[in-house]
């Protein structure tokens, strides 16, 4: 840690507090001094304007308010806010732009007045939404136009071939945030994507998604404003009742001397409060799915050997945002890592999703050794299930097989990284058709990682990528007699996958 960042956390009392869990809040921001109040006012109908809609949760991101029987809303703003929007309810359509990003928005304009007014008309859906679907997208983050039209052409197609497979399952996308790698111009490339993939998407805004040289939080996402709208917001389908948040806080451009890339994992006070409002208007016990950018607490600094997470790979204060999801079905689904994971220990499954990128555009798998893609995630009623899909192949393949690197006097083994793996899979391995038994999780290096991102020179696009240890490989002994070897894999949908090798062909 350089000694300029060291004393910004100090001054902001971050010095130590993460070893020691103690969470921060930043202060909401606040209001210009001269900034008026405008009163917010309008109405939320039917798309033809003849039936109002109550009990829409309506917001300038600071007050929730629903509407009334009439559909009216009202409530007082200052004028320094961006934008009115709503919750939009189950049963009607994500509005969007021509380019498929969701338009669920009004701008509110500073100079127009004491009293600023908003229509939204909603249509209803063609079908019941209590079966639906969705793709999260992490860190698309591309970085020059050859990325975008990689990206156009690799994972556009395959999320159509997705969304096709689902059949009549109404489905939406999540762009989870990175969706470019700093080159902001970008975002058009994206969009682009976005609107081929014939899905309704909603953004997350992520750590590379910024203007950095704002002063400040406030104004490090005013492209992606422009471009997308709110940074954070809610909106129902079916039982389940979705939050997108901003957790990437942006201290300024100045905020640490010469390093112009530091940003803390965190969401401010006046996000929190909006949050609470927001989910004191949902059941307890309703599943809510939270999608954010950086995730509550990444484990990589454990399987790296650091003794304590960065601010950069976790939400400092996630106790608040735990807090909150306590009385809910709590999923927080989050890339930024490059790899996958999941959690459970502080009560909500937190998924941090493989990113649609890979490392960073370098080569097919990210530096845990999955491959580039996407989770689909399905939902009836109140059930949630999910499956990582791999751009490229077949939504059945959940593994790769090599050998592990045994050691001079281990026995031979072999090794099935299976990424999407939690605590609920099973993996067994069979020799020459008979069941052999499970396999170990052994945490290490997947071996093609290593072939391809170690070294001070590899990759040549990027050398500062290098292969990542992994919770998610497993290990077993076999016979190097056996002329077949196949390995089973169940997911906690009892869904099975396979794949098989033959060990004397095998080169690792």
């Amino acid at each position: 840690m350089s000694s300029s960042r060291r004393a910004f956390l100090k001054r902001l009392g971050l010095a130590g507090a993460t070893a020691l869990g103690v969470p921060w809040v930043a202060p909401a921001a606040q209001p210009s001094s001269t900034a008026r109040s405008v009163r917010v006012r309008g109405r939320v109908v039917s798309a033809d304007g003849s039936r109002p809609l109550s009990g829409v949760p309506v917001t300038d991101g600071i007050t929730v308010t629903p509407t009334d029987a009439d559909g009216r809303f009202r409530f007082t703003a200052t004028a320094d806010r961006p934008f009115v929007y709503l919750s939009v309810p189950s049963g009607y359509r994500l509005p969007t732009a021509e380019t498929g990003t969701a338009q669920f928005y009004r701008p509110l304009d500073p100079g127009a007045g004491d009293t600023a007014e908003a229509e939204f008309r909603l249509r209803p859906l063609d079908r019941n939404d209590t079966r639906h679907a969705f793709t999260f997208l992490a860190d698309p983050q591309t970085q020059t136009k050859a990325e975008v039209e990689e990206f156009q052409t690799t994972t556009t197609p395959d999320v159509r071939r997705t969304a096709r497979a689902l059949g009549d399952t109404l489905a939406f996308g999540v762009g989870g945030g990175d969706l470019v790698f700093d080159t902001l111009s970008l975002f058009s490339g994206y969009e682009a994507a976005v609107q081929q993939m014939g899905l309704p998407f909603v953004q997350v805004v992520g750590n590379h998604d910024l203007n950095v040289d704002a002063s400040g939080d406030p104004g490090s996402t005013a492209t992606f404003r422009r471009h997308f709208g709110p940074e954070y917001y809610s909106f129902d389908r079916g039982a389940v009742h979705y939050v997108v948040l901003d957790d990437v806080y942006w201290p300024g451009s100045d905020g640490f001397g010469s390093e112009t890339d530091d940003y803390l994992g965190h969401l401010d006070a006046a996000q929190l409060r909006w949050l609470e409002q927001d989910l004191s208007m949902v059941e307890d016990g309703r599943p809510v799915v939270v999608f954010a950018h950086i995730p509550p607490l990444s484990t990589a600094y454990a399987r790296n050997g650091e003794p304590s997470p960065s601010v950069r790979g976790m939400i400092v204060n996630r106790e608040a945002l735990y807090a909150l999801l306590d009385p809910f079905e709590a999923h927080v689904v989050t890339g930024h890592v490059h790899e996958n994971e999941h959690r459970y220990e502080a009560g909500p499954h937190e998924h941090v999703v493989g990113t649609t990128c890979g490392a960073w555009w370098t080569g097919p798998v990210c530096y845990d050794g999955t491959p580039r893609g996407y989770a689909v995630y399905e939902v009836n009623g109140e059930s949630v299930r999910w499956r990582y899909k791999s751009t490229g192949h077949d939504a059945s393949h959940q593994m790769r097989l090599s050998f592990a690197d045994p050691g001079a006097d281990a026995p031979d083994r072999i090794l099935a990284n299976v990424w999407d793996a939690d605590e609920d899979w099973t993996v067994t391995w069979y020799e020459d058709g008979i069941r052999t038994g499970e396999m170990e999780r052994t945490p290490g290096v997947d071996p093609l990682t290593e072939r391809l991102y170690a070294g001070e020179e590899t990759p040549a696009k990027h050398p500062w990528v290098d292969p990542q240890p992994t919770d998610h490989l497993f290990t077993a002994p076999y016979n190097p007699d056996a002329g077949r070897i196949r390995v089973e894999a169940t997911d906690r949908f009892d869904r099975t996958y396979s794949t098989a090798f033959d060990p004397t062909a095998a080169s690792g």
